[in-house]
């Protein structure tokens, strides 16, 4: 298989500083030699912005914080992604904090809409991201970015590179939730989004929320992006992140989950977001997303 490697070293999204260092650490933990050794061909390797460290920016707007500089990288991101599906790549793209994800979501349903196809997201996260201005206690629009995708709040987010919807919050599933805003929660609900939260994973069992989250892309769905927050995972396992929490996925489940996407062979596209080297511990963090990739991407332990 064919990757790009986007690097989008943004950490506008989000209130603590050091995610804009995950793309260059992650590398630094050998992503393009662990890849190579699975036999995929790393077509380009880029950052593709071009952006002032925050400290040199204003936030604008209080309920949508650094909102032009966000929008501008990624529109640039979604016009990559795009690029690397049409031209039959697959797009793995590192972050930065999660909002981000605008911009991959946006390319790759613009790819996908152009083929046809329908398209579901996978979001692995503590958090729902499914904030709007108006409901954010933050401003934070690393915690709005699922809901915009979704349609949900302010239009220069909403349509961002196309002025369609990015993706039905009915083809959204999220595994690994464990903090949600309570009008967050109402939005979500009423989206209709699917959700397995880490009591949901205590109650069933992960291998039965496994069987779930498969079952539920095959059913309705042609092609699935991930969308991995690495404060998914238990501080444990996952220090080196933005906003760590107790209680979260262990260091085999996240695995698991990554193996059995790769399984279902619909796994378009993927984004690992909010490593940081600033709070990891000898690039553990950073050593685990490359891990993480690899077993998406059809590594297995025999």
């Amino acid at each position: 298989m064919k990757v790009r490697i986007i690097e989008m070293p943004l950490d506008f999204g989000g209130n603590r500083h050091g995610s804009d260092m995950g793309p260059s650490a992650i590398r630094l933990a050998g992503l393009k030699e662990r890849l190579e050794s699975l036999d995929h061909q790393i077509s380009r390797s880029l950052s593709p912005i071009d952006i002032n460290p925050q400290e040199y920016e204003v936030p604008g707007r209080s309920d949508a914080k650094y909102l032009n500089q966000i929008v501008s990288a990624c529109q640039v991101l979604a016009s990559q992604t795009e690029a690397a599906l049409t031209q039959g790549e697959f797009p793995l793209v590192l972050g930065g904090d999660h909002s981000i994800a605008l911009g991959t979501i946006a390319g790759v349903s613009t790819a996908c809409q152009k083929k046809k196809q329908s398209i579901g997201v996978l979001y692995v996260d503590a958090h729902g991201d499914f904030n709007t201005n108006e409901t954010s206690p933050s401003g934070n629009i690393h915690g709005m970015c699922l809901s915009a995708s979704c349609g949900y709040g302010l239009p220069e987010l909403t349509q961002l590179y196309t002025p369609s919807r990015k993706v039905d919050p009915k083809n959204v599933c999220y595994v690994g939730l464990r903090d949600i805003d309570a009008e967050e929660k109402k939005l979500m609900k009423a989206a209709g989004v699917t959700a397995f939260t880490m009591s949901d994973i205590d109650r069933q069992g992960f291998a039965s929320v496994l069987q779930q989250v498969t079952a539920f892309f095959k059913s309705r769905v042609d092609a699935v992006h991930v969308s991995f927050d690495m404060d998914v995972i238990d501080p444990m396992f996952a220090p080196g992140v933005g906003i760590p929490l107790p209680g979260g996925l262990n260091y085999r489940e996240a695995l698991l989950l990554m193996e059995e996407m790769a399984s279902t062979g619909m796994v378009v596209s993927a984004e690992f977001v909010e490593v940081n080297p600033v709070l990891d511990v000898r690039s553990q963090t950073a050593r685990m997303a490359v891990e993480l990739m690899a077993r998406l991407l059809g590594d297995s332990i025999f």
